[in-house]
């Protein structure tokens, strides 16, 4: 006789499912690679430390590793799980940590724990000021390429403007870590890496995946090198 699966005589079975936040993490830093960019383009996957007071948070911290430059590219830590994201940023050396949103923390705990907060807020779904990226693109030279642009953002980086980062890493958020903060990323690739725009988000997005709407994608197509033209010009309306 074959029972059906409402059959009370059956007994139950099961599948004990063991959530990814708490499975064991031999390696929890596996490597990738990708052509785009040349053989040090790496990610890695940040230990899933997160999921334990954040179940919702399904976009953990992402590694990106290209062209001598490390970022971090995350959604916006909490009062509350603040101190998860500095023990794993403590971890890949993060020496900065960039707020692309408004504050969903107190930036005392960073700096207690030795990294610089940059305030770098721009309005979602719009295309970065030219301040922002200036800004940006002065702390990724100095931060990676050990010299500083000469550009109108004196203003926006904070303490510590000067010392390189070795072996280090720039962290980035906005709230979700999916718009403001890879299209960031995304531009110091393409004025750093020399990547093409369309390659630059291909890259982030194949290892973070919703990263960059068609909108943000289009800006970035019309992005200009700071070295080809003094200002992109192109804005998301």
């Amino acid at each position: 006789m074959v029972a059906s699966l409402a059959d009370p005589n059956m007994p139950a079975m099961v599948e004990t499912i063991i959530p990814e936040s708490r499975r064991d993490f031999k390696d929890p830093f596996p490597s990738s690679s990708s052509s785009i960019g040349g053989p040090r383009n790496s990610v890695r996957p940040l230990p899933p430390s997160y999921g334990t007071l954040r179940p919702h948070n399904i976009h953990r911290p992402t590694l990106i590793e290209a062209a001598g430059m490390r970022f971090i590219i995350m959604d916006a830590p909490r009062q509350n799980n603040l101190h998860l994201y500095i023990k794993d940023c403590s971890r890949q050396k993060v020496t900065d940590v960039v707020r692309v949103c408004e504050p969903t923390y107190d930036g005392r705990d960073l700096r207690n724990a030795g990294m610089y907060l940059h305030e770098m807020a721009y309005d979602d779904g719009t295309s970065p000021p030219q301040e922002i990226i200036d800004g940006w693109l002065d702390l990724v030279a100095m931060r990676f390429k050990k010299k500083r642009r000469l550009s109108t953002s004196a203003g926006i980086i904070s303490g510590g403007a000067t010392r390189a980062g070795e072996g280090g890493a720039v962290a980035v958020h906005c709230i979700a870590g999916l718009g403001r903060a890879p299209v960031l990323v995304a531009i110091a690739l393409i004025e750093f890496g020399r990547y093409d725009p369309v390659h630059a988000v291909t890259f982030i997005r194949q290892h973070r995946r919703g990263a960059i709407n068609g909108k943000q994608l289009a800006y970035l197509e019309q992005y200009s090198r700071a070295s080809q033209a003094t200002s992109c010009g192109c804005v998301i309306s």
